[in-house]
């Protein structure tokens, strides 16, 4: 089989034969050689967020009197160029490299130095692309920068329109009455619009845990280069990035003034994983509410009907399964085992670095991305659009002893638990029963066991 043309490109530990038409250098070979653990590379995303973070060094360092302005303008091009999704396939490094992520800064310099050194003057990827700079401070910097745009342009508008789709559910179901169910035992009644307002508020809780850890995910650790000392920058550097990242993003992104914290720690990742971590177990609770709610149609609750997307059954004709809630909590389960990664990851601080940066990016990125999609597929294509079945919420109800609560402040707890049992075994509407059992008139007794005056605070006698 013929070799692929290549040609020869020099680093400090000698030569390396690198593909003829490739964008990158030699460090970023000797990555591709050694690093093959994964099989992909960094997300996209985080491409974009280094190639932006790139763009705004480079700026910086023309403002700073520390580029040639032709030099500056150039990589500036070129980082525009990669930030818009152009050289996709110039960063093939591996997720699993060098805890510090030096290998993917590498293919970043190197790929930009190429690109622009068709300028009037060369271009380096170390003298001139990383000027200023250490992988060591670079690649926390997009870790940060990537997660806030990924929250930005993917999650929060997401969750905010999950959040919409079950308000508008409460609107158009909400006076419907249902039992309650707590243990999974049938309990006092509720309202569709109940029930449907706990999800909302929960998933607008987790919003809320969101814009909280957000604040800190928005501080950039640029400017601390190597140890946290800020060796080889100028002062005002970190600053200068700073102020240039959220003018290109619209992002109000905060130089962070410790750069020691910066670089050891990542515990502002582990943290913004933590609150993915709950959004994954606010939409599996969602997910199995309307499983159950689905179950049946005739052996199980049988409240609502999820719409029929596919046959759900190889063998069983006319099976239809809840397909999207199954596959929203796979997902959220994902996020879940991701978020105990990133902790071990945020935990491999040791003195000056941390060296779990691109796995940190990596599960981050990837939760933020399972949470966005699952959220959209459960909002339109499970809660959008179920169906809710009334006649066997009523049938429930009218069946339903436990509404004898509703007699606690008129009878007493025994009086109203021997009721209770009778009527679960001899299977009576606890009405009948309780007019057998009680002087309470039967016009009264309708009255107070009527199901949706049940379901105010009101309703029951404690």
């Amino acid at each position: 089989m013929s070799k692929s043309p290549t040609r020869q490109e020099q680093d400090s530990l000698g030569p390396v034969e690198v593909p003829r038409d490739a964008l990158w250098g030699a460090q970023t070979q000797r990555a591709i050689d050694n690093f093959q653990i994964a099989g992909r590379p960094m997300p996209q995303v985080f491409i974009r967020a280094l190639a932006l973070t790139k763009a705004a060094c480079a700026e910086a360092n023309q403002e700073l009197g520390q580029l040639p302005d032709a030099v500056a303008n150039a990589i500036v091009a070129a980082a525009e160029a990669v930030a818009a999704g152009e050289h996709a396939d110039a960063f093939p490094v591996d997720v699993y490299q060098t805890g510090s992520g030096t290998s993917t800064n590498m293919n970043m310099n190197e790929v930009l130095a190429r690109i622009a050194s068709g300028s009037e003057e060369p271009v380096h990827p170390n003298d001139h692309v990383n000027r200023s700079q250490s992988s060591n401070d670079v690649i926390p910097t997009a870790l940060h920068v990537s997660a806030a745009l990924a929250l930005e342009e993917e999650l929060v508008p997401a969750l905010r329109h999950l959040i919409a789709t079950i308000a508008r559910r409460e609107r158009d179901v909400g006076a419907l009455v249902k039992t309650g169910r707590t243990h999974l035992m049938d309990a006092m009644p509720v309202t569709m619009g109940q029930e449907l307002s706990g999800w909302r508020t929960q998933l607008e809780l987790d919003l809320d845990r969101l814009e909280h850890t957000r604040v800190r995910i928005q501080r950039l650790a640029i400017g601390a280069t190597a140890v946290g000392t800020g060796i080889n920058a100028p002062p005002a550097f970190g600053a200068r990035v700073t102020g240039r990242l959220a003018e290109r993003t619209g992002l109000p992104f905060v130089h962070e003034g410790n750069g020691f914290a910066a670089l050891a720690s990542q515990d502002s990742a582990v943290e913004l994983s933590g609150q993915l971590r709950t959004v994954a177990v606010g939409l599996t609770k969602i997910a199995n509410d309307l499983r159950w709610m689905n179950s049946g149609p005739l052996a199980g609750l049988g409240e609502i009907a999820l719409p029929a997307l596919q046959p759900g059954s190889s063998i069983m004709p006319g099976k239809v399964n809840p397909v999207i809630p199954e596959a929203v909590i796979m997902a959220s389960q994902q996020v879940i085992g991701l978020d105990a990664a990133i902790t071990a990851a945020g935990a491999a601080g040791n003195f000056q670095l941390n060296v779990g940066l691109p796995l940190i990016a990596d599960n981050l990125l990837s939760q933020i991305g399972l949470l966005a999609r699952a959220s959209t597929h459960l909002s339109d294509r499970a809660i959008a659009g179920f169906t809710v079945n009334e006649d066997n919420l009523r049938a429930a109800l009218d069946r339903n002893p436990i509404l004898v609560t509703a007699l606690n402040a008129e009878i007493g707890y025994e009086a109203g638990a021997r009721i209770a049992k009778e009527a679960y075994a001899t299977g009576r509407p606890i009405l009948d029963v309780a007019a057998e059992h009680t002087d309470i008139p039967r016009e009264r007794l309708q009255v107070l066991l009527d199901p949706a005056k049940l379901t105010g605070p009101e309703g029951a006698g404690g």
